[in-house]
């Protein structure tokens, strides 16, 4: 094994075929195919399917990569910090529910690093989604909620995909309204006052399952419901329409402007706030900080009752025995 090896592996993955990469880093097709075929015999594994259609990372593929981008990943600390001339570029990627908390932790990640170089990755997605990066080692973090009405289902797939779940905070059910709708200044509502105005909710795609719905009373039948793919397109509609999201009442006004205001939802659920990871990949130094910015993002939110915080201690002992 060499750690040209391991680049080339990490390299076809981020391109998407072995042509592709050989065009972008000037190298013969058969000097990375050979290169592939010596670790897969090397370590007894398969880490590509071959197929007429091109290739796509097989499980042990999966792993393998995971492990390949921390030995090369130490690799270019070793360089930066013995002064070599190449600059190490550090890489992260979290997958998320459309969380504006979410984005706010990822804002200050940003904004407290001093680097000249980096390549970090959020993807508002769906939840299904979520659980298969992180299962997949796509992103080292996925962050979604549990409720009593999803726990079950999403825990069984969490264990069947071998993923931990971390609580962060438990919040109460709001509603996020624009500021000048006729329920904004409400201490709260309930579900009849609400049913005469549209509900907005995340599609799912082809995973529609109740269990993965962004919403609380996912199951409830609406009048009036419009179903969108994206937070801005959501947050658009709240303004336009007069509409109303069931959310955990965390709305940044700076992200989200002023006029989406947040009100009590009158029901007894809750929403139990977390971040998953695969024990099988260590956490990056950015993904760690990217934590520590979320607990104080979290604890900000004066509408949250945090249950746990994850300092820097607890995360890095968390993994330091992956």
């Amino acid at each position: 094994m060499t750690l040209q090896q391991l680049q080339y592996v990490i390299a076809i993955v981020e391109h998407g075929s072995i042509s592709e990469t050989a065009k972008q880093l000037y190298v013969a097709q058969p000097t990375l195919s050979s290169a592939v075929r010596t670790l897969e015999d090397e370590f007894g594994i398969t880490i590509f399917h071959r197929s007429a259609r091109g290739i796509a990372l097989t499980e042990e593929g999966r792993e393998f990569l995971a492990y390949a981008r921390q030995v090369v990943e130490q690799a270019d600390l070793l360089h930066q910090h013995y002064g070599a001339t190449r600059q190490k570029k550090q890489r992260c990627a979290i997958s998320t529910q459309h969380y504006a908390f979410a984005v706010d932790a990822f804002v200050q990640l940003i904004q407290q690093l001093s680097l000249d170089a980096y390549e970090f990755t959020l993807r508002e997605t769906r939840t299904y989604e979520i659980l298969e990066d992180v299962r997949r080692f796509d992103s080292e973090i996925g962050i979604l909620y549990l409720s009593r009405f999803n726990e079950k289902i999403l825990r069984a797939m969490l264990e069947e995909s071998h993923l931990i779940f971390h609580p962060l905070a438990v919040a109460k059910p709001h509603v996020f309204l624009r500021a000048d709708h006729p329920l904004a200044h409400c201490t709260s509502v309930t579900t009849q006052t609400l049913e005469p105005y549209p509900f907005l909710c995340f599609e799912q795609g082809i995973h529609n399952s109740f269990y993965f719905a962004e919403e609380l009373l996912s199951t409830m039948p609406h009048q009036k419901c419009i179903r969108v793919s994206d937070r801005a397109t959501l947050f658009n509609l709240l303004r336009g329409v007069q509409g109303y999201t069931i959310c955990s009442g965390m709305v940044s006004a700076d992200l989200n402007g002023g006029d989406i205001v947040s009100v009590p939802l009158d029901m007894p659920e809750r929403m139990e706030i977390g971040w998953i990871s695969n024990p099988r990949a260590h956490l990056s130094p950015a993904a760690k900080l990217y934590l520590q910015a979320l607990c104080r993002v979290l604890t900000d939110y004066q509408q949250t009752d945090i249950i746990a915080e994850t300092d820097a201690l607890s995360i890095e002992s968390m993994h330091k025995d992956n």
